[in-house]
């Protein structure tokens, strides 16, 4: 099976959704997108309400782009320390149902295999090392098709974490931490983002056979459902 594999570095990650949401609504070949970095901004779920999960006399003092995305799930800070991951597959490329939970163990025996770390799991929706975030997921399944996103935490600000409040529904694993104890990142296993490129592109040559496109060749959607805030 062939996957097309698009390597973007410093993509805008408004840019990178509606990328993303084109693949997923208006092409029919599997895809891999990642992302290395982009401008610092804050994504939201589709549903997510910025007076519940941002502290808006900080982003007021401080403004970064808001976005909300196509998919759901929680909200994030994001910048050129965030790697990103998507997947874009047709349903009958897999033989696992295309639902939630069996496309995210999917996922976790792929990044298993990249990290190469007993203490990396799949937590309640989360990737985890240990008791502690590295990156959090979001989905979005259509008739024929699915897409499966990831940020991952190469760095992090800790400062940016003080756009984000403590939201309402949070995972048990938690506990209560905040953020700063709450998350680790990839770069205290990996030198550099490249490293973790290269033993993701290895992972997936075990598997598929790999397809690297330089650029699209098709129009982003006008219709997006990706906007500002």
């Amino acid at each position: 099976m062939t996957l097309h594999l698009l390597h973007l570095k410093r993509c805008p990650i408004f840019e990178q959704l509606q990328i993303e949401e084109t693949l997923l609504c208006s092409d029919n070949r599997d895809f891999c997108i990642i992302n290395e970095g982009t401008h610092p901004a804050i994504v939201m779920g589709i549903s997510g309400k910025p007076e519940q999960l941002i502290h808006q006399a900080h982003l007021s003092a401080n403004p970064i782009p808001v976005i909300k995305r196509f998919s759901g799930g929680g909200t994030v800070v994001v910048d050129e320390n965030t790697l990103f991951i998507t997947f874009i597959f047709t349903k009958t490329s897999h033989n696992f149902p295309s639902y939630p939970e069996p496309i995210m163990r999917w996922t976790e025996e792929i990044y298993k295999d990249t990290f190469g770390l007993s203490e990396f799991a799949l937590k309640e929706n989360d990737y985890v090392i240990g008791e502690r975030k590295c990156g959090g997921n979001a989905q979005y399944i259509k008739k024929y098709r699915w897409l499966h996103h990831t940020s991952f935490l190469f760095h992090f600000d800790p400062n940016r974490m003080d756009y984000l409040l403590h939201p309402p529904k949070t995972p048990t694993y938690r506990a209560g931490r905040k953020h700063t104890d709450f998350l680790c990142t990839l770069s205290e296993h990996f030198e550099t983002q490249q490293e973790f490129v290269i033993a993701l592109k290895n992972t997936l040559a075990k598997r598929y056979t790999l397809s690297e496109i330089a650029s699209l060749d098709i129009p982003l959607m006008s219709c997006s459902r990706c906007a500002f805030v």
